[in-house]
């Protein structure tokens, strides 16, 4: 097969949901990374770009109330069905990049690649950059705040199934979700992820071997079964030192090194088909230096780096960056 030459376009696309969290801000993050300058750094690498606005959520008639602990649940559910449908069609023509908004888009994000991933005759992985899991339920939640609850969310459990148009045909596996840098889980959550064998690499684990080796074998195994690797990077993955700009700071995350290291091995990897920037909170930013930061990730996943040195080369049906 022929080695691929043509990019694939990028399709940006601002999700400004800011209700899935107590902290207000996010609505203004899609923003934030546009005037960051995160469009211009991507064509100046060389790429194609469409910035395709911001989405706005789908009415939703009044639902029955729901059991347990969740809050905006109506209004969550219409920005997933709207994002659900818009990133299922974005994924057909390119590289979708997802600019948020609080962590709650992916529960439509995730679920329309997922989609797409499935008509492609190929399995879905997610990458969680994240301090916490996100594997709450309305009946576990102890702050009923809906970006705790999206992992649950697209991999179907039954509890979130309502905020879709209808059951997901095609939820993502839980053991092909792979979290780093978690550092907060709740405690009735620890009982959910054990049961669904979610891969949970704390900050343990980074800290005594390092963010290579986990990292690797999950590419490893995206490449072995030429699977498409979805990457859902929350703010307070990072340490706030050099992040301040999120509601959900966690002391001790990654360091700026480490997380350019791992834009860098995905972007080597030529895995990575579909991207969430989620939680950036502007009006919680020093003078736009988290937005800088995340443009400066970004581009390190798509190939920026501060000298050449070869690349390792993607398999043959490789459609990511």
């Amino acid at each position: 097969m022929p080695e691929q030459t043509t990019p694939p376009t990028i399709h940006l696309l601002g999700v400004p949901v800011q209700e899935g969290t107590h902290e207000k801000g996010c609505l203004m993050g899609p923003d934030a990374l546009r005037t960051a300058g995160l469009l211009d750094t991507l064509e100046g690498l060389g790429f194609d770009c469409m910035d395709h606005g911001n989405l706005s959520p789908d009415p939703i008639p009044a639902m029955p109330p729901q059991k347990g602990n969740a809050l905006q649940f109506e209004t969550i559910a219409g920005w997933t069905r709207s994002l659900a449908q818009k990133a299922y069609e974005l994924a057909k023509s390119g590289f979708p990049l997802f600019m948020g908004g609080d962590h709650s888009l992916a529960m439509g994000s995730v679920a329309g690649i997922a989609r797409h991933a499935a008509d492609e005759g190929r399995e879905l992985f997610v990458l969680w950059l994240d301090a916490h899991t996100d594997f709450n339920t309305p009946l576990t939640s102890e702050s009923g705040n809906m970006h705790g609850m999206s992992v649950a969310a697209f991999c179907g459990l039954p509890e979130l199934s309502s905020l879709y148009a209808a059951p997901l045909d095609h939820p993502v596996n839980p053991a092909q979700v792979h979290m780093m840098g978690i550092r907060s889980i709740d405690r009735k959550e620890r009982d959910l992820l054990r049961r669904h064998h979610v891969k949970i690499n704390d900050m343990r684990v980074l800290d005594e071997m390092g963010v290579i080796r986990p990292l690797m074998e999950l590419i490893d195994e995206v490449k072995s079964r030429d699977a498409m690797l979805h990457v859902s990077l929350d703010v307070d993955f990072l340490d706030p030192e050099i992040a301040p700009a999120v509601g959900t700071t966690v002391p001790g995350g990654a360091t700026l090194r480490e997380a350019h290291l791992i834009m860098e091995l995905l972007h080597e990897s030529g895995c990575v088909t579909s991207l969430d920037l989620v939680e950036l909170n502007p009006f919680l930013d020093h003078r736009g230096k988290t937005a800088e930061l995340l443009t400066d990730l970004t581009a390190s996943l798509f190939g920026r780096t501060i000298f050449d040195r070869p690349t390792r080369r993607p398999g043959p049906r490789h459609r990511g960056i």
